[in-house]
């Protein structure tokens, strides 16, 4: 899929090296449910991930390369890979997504996750979704502004839900249905 100046495809073994590339980093990390990723677990995440190709039952996902063409890739191999979009099946029968996106802070203030995020939504009503839901720690201030952006409203917040770096965390609740 392109957009005005992304290409969203599946994500590839061959993407790993972009992907360490923004998985090493400290500050990428912080808002998601992993640790900092040295080469290797970075490597094999990347693996599972590009394994991730069907939304056919409850639990699937589909794992998205944000890729910028003209950029080349870190391995040489393509364009490179300057984020990643999740799309989870969370209920088939109420056609209920979850989706997420990280894009490498050296691209960000381009507005690119928003363009990536827009064409995700977009996908996601494409293929049946009704409810889109992202879930967004509250220190997130970045993508708190851009589920707002995109016109999903904030429909909860869940207090002390996760336990990270010695502290109890929030979440809130973002989400988007389809109209008409």
């Amino acid at each position: 899929m392109r957009t005005g100046r992304l290409l969203i495809d599946p994500l590839r073994d061959s993407d790993a090296e972009d992907v360490f590339a923004y998985q090493q980093r400290p500050d990428v990390v912080a808002y998601l449910p992993w640790p900092v990723r040295d080469r290797a677990a970075s490597l094999a995440h990347t693996q599972l991930r590009a394994g991730q190709r069907v939304l056919a039952n409850d639990g699937g996902a589909v794992a998205l390369a944000v890729r910028l063409p003209g950029e080349p890739s870190l391995s040489g191999a393509g364009d490179r890979v300057i984020g990643d979009l999740t799309i989870i099946l969370n209920k088939a029968a109420n056609a209920h997504v979850s989706v997420g996106w990280v894009i490498h802070p050296d691209f960000q203030g381009r507005a690119f996750a928003r363009e990536a995020a827009t064409a995700l939504l977009e996908l996601c009503f494409g293929i049946g979704a009704h409810r889109i839901t992202a879930s967004v720690d509250t220190d997130n201030s970045r993508s708190m502004a851009l589920c707002e952006r995109l016109g999903m409203e904030l429909e909860a917040t869940h207090r002390e839900d996760r336990y990270e770096d010695g502290r109890w965390c929030d979440t809130h609740i973002y989400a988007i249905r389809r109209r008409g």
